[in-house]
């Protein structure tokens, strides 16, 4: 179907998401599942002798014969695309289309279909998952001893490592990659079970004791697992649970942009997402280095939060056997879940493959912070030197407040010179003693170790 530019365009048919998802989610392709269901059906049915061979011969050789515009027009006519289809698929196999769709209900043929497409999207994104987790190992392992100021409230608190921040990310994004996987493990089909789930139709035709190895082979068929229980689609809660496992990886990313675009800031800049040489900041300043693509993964991903809401209410309001009140709004919520998730991934594997780290701004932060979680180290270190911990805790505190006056006015950072010359604490350590101490920028903890055995962790998880 060509583009019209003179009417609407979802964004999500030409700027976000890869053209492998958006060919998972045409209209053609949709109808090719269909086909390719009912063709399967057909197959079986004819085992079990209800189509001779010559039918299911001239159903396959039409099965990629899609024509959405004859569909379209039947639809414009009868108002149900599913019959249009099939309309338009019998109306190609003079042999064979008058035995299509023989004891079938439409969630028959569209369920399926739809977990089929939900297992191929998936696969997508825990692929593309899979490459970021990679490249956030390779960060882990460059950056594992490179020592940053770590913030808390969003003020500075203790050194840590660049290494160790990436694992936070990455384990982040290995939850999500199990949860993904195990969305895929556990995804199903609605099987053929007919108009309200008991396959009283099919039992009609191949009798009910046959009923068992007609879905096995079927299933067989399409490479598909069944739900055993259902009304007249497979249970809508299986939109949810894929709704939240896409929506929690869109969380994990938000987070990591987020920060990135607080790091970017020039007040701190120790990280930049990659900025092209043509690429203009803004319209109006022309010094600008906005982080468009953080704050677009954010954009999308705060979008995204909402789709498990939307699935839980469609699952929750299926009432009884089956409402139609969800058909419209999956047209949407499905592929523009995976559309998101899709374009979240793709971008988020570009900015951390060319994320552009300032190691002098880093030492900047460092210098002037670090200084402040050097009284931790001096605190326990008077303590075990005999020292009153509270009156020392109460003399640190006072010091750090009065510095931090002074790099608020402007100055320089002069709480290690303040404490190195306090009597009261020269009573207790030697002045090169308590400088050392105040030189916080390794007071690290085993940050690097445990970032790198994550690391490890994740290479064996996606092996």
């Amino acid at each position: 179907m060509m583009a019209e530019y003179s009417n609407y365009l979802s964004p999500f048919s030409w700027r976000y998401g890869s053209q492998e998802m958006r060919l998972l989610w045409s209209e053609e392709y949709k109808r090719r599942l269909w086909r390719q269901v009912w063709l399967a059906l057909a197959e079986v049915q004819a085992e079990f002798g209800l189509l001779r061979n010559e039918q299911v011969d001239d159903l396959r050789a039409h099965m990629d014969d899609v024509d959405v515009p004859r569909a379209l027009e039947i639809e414009a006519e009868i108002h149900h695309d599913l019959m249009a289809e099939l309309k338009t698929y019998a109306e190609q196999c003079p042999i064979g289309g008058g035995a299509l769709h023989i004891g079938a209900t439409s969630m028959d043929i569209e369920d399926n279909a739809d977990a089929l497409r939900l297992r191929q999207s998936l696969d997508l994104i825990i692929n593309e998952t899979k490459g970021l987790l990679r490249l956030l190992v390779e960060k882990i392992e460059t950056w594992r001893d490179v020592p940053i100021i770590a913030f808390t409230h969003l003020q500075p608190a203790e050194p840590s490592t660049l290494g160790y921040r990436m694992a936070m990310y990455a384990q982040d994004v290995l939850m999500d990659y199990e949860n993904l996987r195990r969305a895929r493990t556990h995804l199903r089909g609605k099987g053929f079970k007919g108009a309200v789930g008991t396959s009283a139709s099919y039992a009609e035709l191949i009798g009910i004791d046959r009923l068992a190895e007609f879905e096995t082979r079927l299933s067989a068929r399409l490479g598909l697992p069944f739900y055993p229980v259902t009304g007249q689609t497979y249970p809508r809660k299986q939109d949810y649970q894929i709704m939240s496992a896409l929506a929690g990886l869109g969380g994990s990313l938000y987070k990591f942009a987020f920060d990135l675009r607080l790091l970017q800031s020039p007040p701190l800049g120790e990280w930049h997402e990659p900025f092209g040489k043509g690429q203009v900041g803004s319209s109006a300043m022309p010094f600008k280095r906005n982080p468009i693509h953080a704050e677009k993964i954010d954009s999308l991903a705060r979008l995204l939060a909402q789709m498990p809401r939307l699935a839980w209410d469609n699952a929750a309001h299926s009432l009884l056997e089956r409402t139609l009140d969800d058909s419209a709004n999956r047209r949407t919520m499905l592929p523009e879940s995976f559309l998101i998730s899709d374009e979240l991934l793709m971008v988020t594997r570009r900015l951390v493959s060319g994320m552009q780290i300032d190691p002098e701004a880093i030492q900047r932060n460092l210098s002037i912070y670090s200084p402040f979680a050097g009284t931790e180290r001096l605190l326990m270190a008077l303590a075990k030197a005999g020292a009153d911990r509270q009156v020392m805790h109460e003399r640190l505190r006072t010091h750090s407040l009065e510095a931090w006056q002074a790099l608020q006015a402007g100055g320089g950072n002069p709480l290690v010179e303040r404490v190195r010359t306090d009597p009261e604490l020269l009573r207790y350590l030697p002045e090169e003693d308590i400088s050392a101490l105040m030189d916080a920028r390794q007071h690290v903890g085993d940050a690097p170790q445990r970032a790198l055995n994550l690391a490890q962790t994740i290479r064996e998880v996606i092996a």
